[in-house]
């Protein structure tokens, strides 16, 4: 790898992570430098613009720290969220159902492809759906099993006017 591609990957990875990168010079590296200007000048409106800010930025950092874990876990649960559904839907049933989608650098999820053993047939599971995706798509793949699920849930309440069309995932 040469010094152009590392460069390229550094940009890469600043590029993606801008704000995670600017969060801290907006949040904390301004308001320190403007604080310091306040500080030397003999305004006293600067200074109180710049106390407040760092009242305001302690208790709002303190309510976080407190409750930040009891906040994500109320999102995760509450219904009325509906967390739990929308990390499942974006970033754990992708995987699921396509495990072949490249993995981000760093990312703590692994994949490990099974080995084909010489006795395992073209015939099973796993090798049939991934025939169906190759040649539908993903999304017809999902549409099917959204089907079957549907239906499923149908013969279980014994009702087959029943049909669950605000179902999510």
């Amino acid at each position: 790898m040469g010094a152009s591609d590392n460069n390229n990957h550094f940009l890469q990875v600043v590029f993606n992570n801008f704000d995670v990168l600017a969060l801290p010079l907006v949040t904390l590296a301004y308001p320190l430098y403007a604080s310091i200007k306040a500080i030397e000048t003999k305004s006293t409106a600067d200074d109180q613009q710049w106390l407040t800010y760092w009242i305001l930025y302690s208790i709002l950092t303190l309510f976080e720290l407190t409750f930040a874990k009891v906040l994500e876990l109320c999102w995760l649960v509450l219904p009325h969220f509906n967390g739990a559904a929308v990390v499942y839907k974006n970033y754990i049933r992708p995987f699921y159902m396509n495990p072949q989608i490249p993995i981000p650098q760093g990312s703590q999820i692994w994949y490990f492809p099974q080995k084909k053993s010489l006795f395992s047939g073209s015939d099973d599971v796993l090798s049939a759906a991934e025939r169906y995706m190759e040649e539908h798509g993903t999304e017809a793949f999902e549409r099917l099993i959204t089907k079957n699920d549907r239906q499923a849930r149908t013969r279980r309440t014994g009702n087959y006017m029943i049909f669950d069309d605000d179902y999510r995932y």
